[in-house]
């Protein structure tokens, strides 16, 4: 099985469960991970070359998956517009592109890591999540598991992970926290923003997404 890993810290808690969910199983024995943004993800998915990863929301819509996904109940601080006359996308982004134009904002948009070292350091930027929620009142859905085949095994790994607090282990903590120039608090700080479970409010708010996404496609 090849599995689309994007390495951002908002999915950190999940690959420390699949890392342990399947270190004695013959599932690992054979996983190879694909490697890349969600941009790049999204491609590799549609084009078959990975049986699943997280998706961007707004490229999952035709796609099979189960009830996990990258959810902001209000605010996220990793999908951020830095306001500018100038609208400028970020290549590694689908939804979040989307999400912008949605919601009427100019400016640069900015996601994942780099975009939560942004607000550590600065004050000036939008958060997409905290809007949407001020606006509309559900949360945002970024991604959703999605799978070409082999529904049950990620149904089990949907149940399983949704089921148990992922503690993640000091030394990845520690690594994670060197990798981005952040510390661990504000590592801890942050996953405490994500939510996991696609339950009927976050559903609710991806089928709001994708009706507004029809009128600035």
């Amino acid at each position: 099985m090849v599995f689309g890993k994007i390495e951002y810290l908002n999915l950190l808690p999940f690959h420390v469960f699949m890392k342990r969910s399947l270190r004695s199983t013959q599932e690992h024995a054979s996983m190879e991970y694909k490697r890349g943004v969600p941009a790049q993800i999204n491609k590799a998915f549609h084009k078959r070359d990975v049986d699943a990863a997280f998706i961007s929301s707004i490229s999952a819509k035709s796609s099979s998956y189960v009830k996990l996904g990258i959810i902001a109940k209000a605010s996220v601080r990793s999908v951020i517009v830095v306001p500018s006359q100038k609208k400028k996308k970020d290549v590694e982004s689908a939804s979040s592109n989307i999400l912008a134009e949605i919601l009427g904002l100019s400016g640069e948009v900015l996601i994942g890591d780099k975009a939560l070292k942004y607000t550590l350091e600065n004050d000036n930027y939008i958060d997409l999540a905290e809007v949407w929620h001020k606006k509309y009142h559900v949360p945002f859905v970024f991604a959703l598991l999605c799978y070409h085949k082999n529904k049950r095994n990620y149904k089990v790994i949907e149940r399983e992970f949704t089921k148990r607090k992922v503690k993640i282990p000091y030394y990845i903590l520690q690594k994670a926290s060197y990798e981005n120039a952040m510390t661990s608090y504000d590592i801890l700080d942050y996953l405490k923003l994500i939510s996991y479970k696609l339950d009927k409010k976050a559903e609710l708010g991806l089928k709001k997404f994708y009706r507004l996404a029809k009128r600035v496609s």
